[in-house]
């Protein structure tokens, strides 16, 4: 065992032609660090082939950090040094924290779940659904036979898209929502209420903007923008000190930009980047950045059943609600439920990926990752900036983390 430790030591460190990387073991907690350190081979062999630039992970188990590392370059046009306290396009990961925040509100009585969206929302009265996807948003539609409600949106039942289905109505949803100029939230939202929804309330999980109206509905209920309600209530409590819609010009430096491969299939930093100031669309879908520090906070509250160094954001049972399969067996993939905000597995035999059943996780569009699991005690987050998503990382990630586990 320690030959094939000094041996995997030699290959992470003594490989400094192709580029730099820092790598710390802690408690191992259960955790063997000659395992984690294949995770740690497997990505600098990836910095090094020139399938990503650069790489953050951070692991946590029993509340504490078992593994934190760095590889590569945050930025390959400089061949800047990745660093841990890079900050990070969340994109889709921005959908867990705006949940909870949403839930919060609803801790305080705001709305019930089962409740219509149009009742606080009239533009999404009297919806829409599509006959053929195919025949864009102009084809042929019929009548909603149910309301959306405010679970709906929580669990991407509603019949919303994202945009990313391929279909000719995915197409035209994508364009109204991300291609048209809107000024702030409200426009884009009033958008996605003039499209036609893909199906039925309630009748499948389809991966969604929803997130963006529960933002909305942030906004109705609290009486302030998104940003301001994410500061007072989530990033302040948790001291997520470099985590918002906007990177300031002090931090700026800190910043990972997104790269991609070229049409020879050479990784490059990719010409067009979305602004890191200025933003004005405080939106539910995407839109944070962040760190994996930062990020981390975040995932040992819930971990926590809300709690954060003795204070409840909060309330575990409402957590639990969060946590547990909200969508029968719709299913969003093999073993694979969802609850509100994140996606939750519910049979890791179907899923066959090693894991636990009640793990929750969810990952962002950049190729950034990070799952919870209460039942092991265990987080792990993994931070790229790399397009086209793949979920193969995502994949990667728990298969050398929980082969880590040896008690």
């Amino acid at each position: 065992m320690m030959l094939q430790f000094i041996l995997l030591f030699f290959i992470l460190y003594g490989n400094t032609a192709h580029s730099q990387s820092t790598h710390e073991f802690f408690d191992n907690e259960g955790m063997s660090k000659e395992r984690l350190a294949r995770y740690d081979v497997f990505l600098q062999n990836e910095v090094d082939e020139g399938r990503i630039s650069g790489a953050v992970t951070l692991i946590s188990r029993n509340n504490k950090i078992v593994h934190q590392a760095t590889y590569g370059y945050s930025d390959l046009s400089s061949r800047k040094t990745m660093q841990h306290d890079g900050i990070f396009h969340l994109m889709s990961m921005t959908k867990p924290i705006i949940t909870a925040a949403f839930m919060m509100l609803y801790e305080e009585g705001h709305f019930f779940l089962t409740d219509p969206v149009s009742t606080y929302l009239p533009q999404f009265k009297n919806m829409k659904v599509a006959l053929d996807v195919e025949a864009g948003k102009e084809g042929a539609t019929m009548d909603t036979n149910k309301e959306i409600t405010i679970a709906h949106l929580l669990s991407h039942t509603a019949g919303f898209s994202h945009g990313l289905g391929g279909t000719a109505l995915d197409n035209d949803i994508s364009k109204a929502l991300y291609q048209e100029t809107h000024a702030n939230l409200e426009s884009r939202v009033n958008a996605l209420a003039r499209l036609p929804l893909i199906g039925q309330p309630g009748e499948q999980w389809y991966y969604s903007a929803s997130p963006d109206v529960l933002a909305m509905l942030i906004e109705k209920f609290s009486g302030k923008t998104v940003a301001d309600f994410l500061q007072e209530r989530i990033f302040d409590p948790l001291e997520m000190k470099d985590t918002g819609y906007n990177i300031p010009i002090e931090k700026q430096m800190r910043w990972v930009p997104v790269h991609n491969f070229d049409r020879e299939g050479n990784l490059i930093t990719s010409e067009r980047q979305l602004p890191i100031m200025g933003n004005t669309i405080f939106g539910g879908t995407h839109g944070l950045f962040s760190t994996a520090t930062d990020y981390m906070k975040f995932c040992q509250m819930m971990i926590h059943k809300g709690k954060f160094k003795g204070r409840n954001l909060l309330s575990p049972k409402t957590v639990e609600l969060m946590t547990m399969n909200q969508i029968g067996n719709l299913r969003q993939g093999p073993g694979q439920g969802f609850g509100f905000g994140f996606g939750v597995t519910t049979d890791v035999a179907d899923s066959k990926i090693i894991g636990s059943e009640g793990q929750y996780y969810w990952g962002g569009a950049y190729c950034t990752y990070f799952f919870i699991d209460p039942k092991e005690q265990l987080i792990s987050i993994l931070m790229l900036q790399l397009q086209p998503y793949s979920n193969y990382y995502s994949q990667q990630m728990r298969q050398f983390v929980y082969q880590s586990i040896t008690d």
